[in-house]
């Protein structure tokens, strides 16, 4: 059967609305004096900061974004950099905090791809990795991806080889398809995201991987087209802005747009939530940041296309 493509502005004006929704929303990103009580809190959010940058990254990567759109790219990674993560301060106090813990290494990671220093977080980071311990943490294989990432980023010796790492993952065993799940479905999705650097390299997807990826996707994306879960339906539609010939699938591309709110903010599943604004913020940043994600590399690849 033949997919026709979706057209590349219709991709583009849901990253438009998308970033739109995040800029509007900026302040809903910052921490709070009760979050730094509980490192536990302050690595919650964390999360969506960094997934932030990582998003602007992206945008400014794939060259899609108009001039409006890169100014306020570039005006919401300097907020994020300078007064939501204090000039990578907020960094390196998680990183005396726990030493061990991967996650000031991820984030700093992207935004020093971006040319942002903290060289007292940096001399923390190399201390911690050079212990038997930072290898042997026991973690998600796709996480382990995350992290390897991540260091390359950031020019270090990866402290484990990754293409074992791959083989590890779920994705990397090639399972019978009909078995993902829900948390499956997710660790597919980032398995891809760290094998490309976040779509940058969609060559770097092993063959059989992309092979397996090119027979199944299609039947995953309706699943939870149907289902309604724009959140995970927009992460399926990144890995295949990633295959060697994405399907960008107009029809599916239609209904995800279709579920977009016209605020620009993306609802997990089903429709919008309702009540307090910060709430509110909490259940859609994610879905609203993985539809910027989604429609910069689907933008990307269909003017690539043309």
């Amino acid at each position: 059967m033949t997919v026709t493509a979706a057209s590349p502005a219709l991709l583009h004006g849901v990253g438009d609305r998308a970033l739109t929704w995040l800029d509007d929303h900026r302040e809903h990103f910052r921490l709070t004096p009760d979050d730094f009580v509980d490192n536990g809190a302050v690595v919650e959010r964390l999360k969506p900061i960094g997934e932030l940058a990582l998003n602007m990254q992206v945008l400014f990567r794939e060259g899609v974004a108009g001039s409006r759109q890169k100014a306020r790219a570039g005006q919401l990674l300097d907020f994020a950099w300078r007064e939501l993560l204090d000039g990578g301060n907020v960094l390196a106090r998680l990183q005396h905090d726990e030493p061990l813990s991967p996650v000031p290494l991820e984030v700093y990671a992207t935004f020093h791809e971006l040319g942002h220093r903290h060289p007292g977080l940096e001399t923390a980071l190399q201390g911690c990795r050079r212990t038997v311990t930072w290898t042997a943490l026991e973690m998600m294989p796709n996480r382990r991806l995350g992290v390897l990432n991540a260091e390359r980023k950031l020019g270090l010796v990866p402290s484990s080889d990754f293409d074992e790492a791959v083989a590890r993952t779920w994705l990397g065993q090639l399972p019978e398809p009909w078995t993902v799940q829900l948390h499956i479905a997710y660790d597919i999705t980032h398995s891809v995201f760290h094998l490309t650097n976040w779509g940058e390299s969609p060559g770097k997807i092993p063959p059989e991987i992309a092979d397996y990826l090119t027979h199944y996707l299609p039947a995953w994306l309706d699943d939870w087209a149907d289902l309604e879960h724009w959140d995970l339906l927009g992460e399926l539609l990144v890995v295949d802005a990633c295959l060697p010939r994405p399907t960008l699938d107009a029809g599916l591309w239609e209904r995800y747009a279709a579920a977009q709110s016209d605020s620009g903010a993306m609802p997990i599943q089903r429709g919008m939530p309702q009540g307090d604004p910060a709430r509110v913020f909490d259940l859609v940043h994610h879905p609203t940041l993985v539809a910027a994600f989604a429609s910069a590399m689907a933008t990307s690849r269909a003017m690539s296309a043309v």
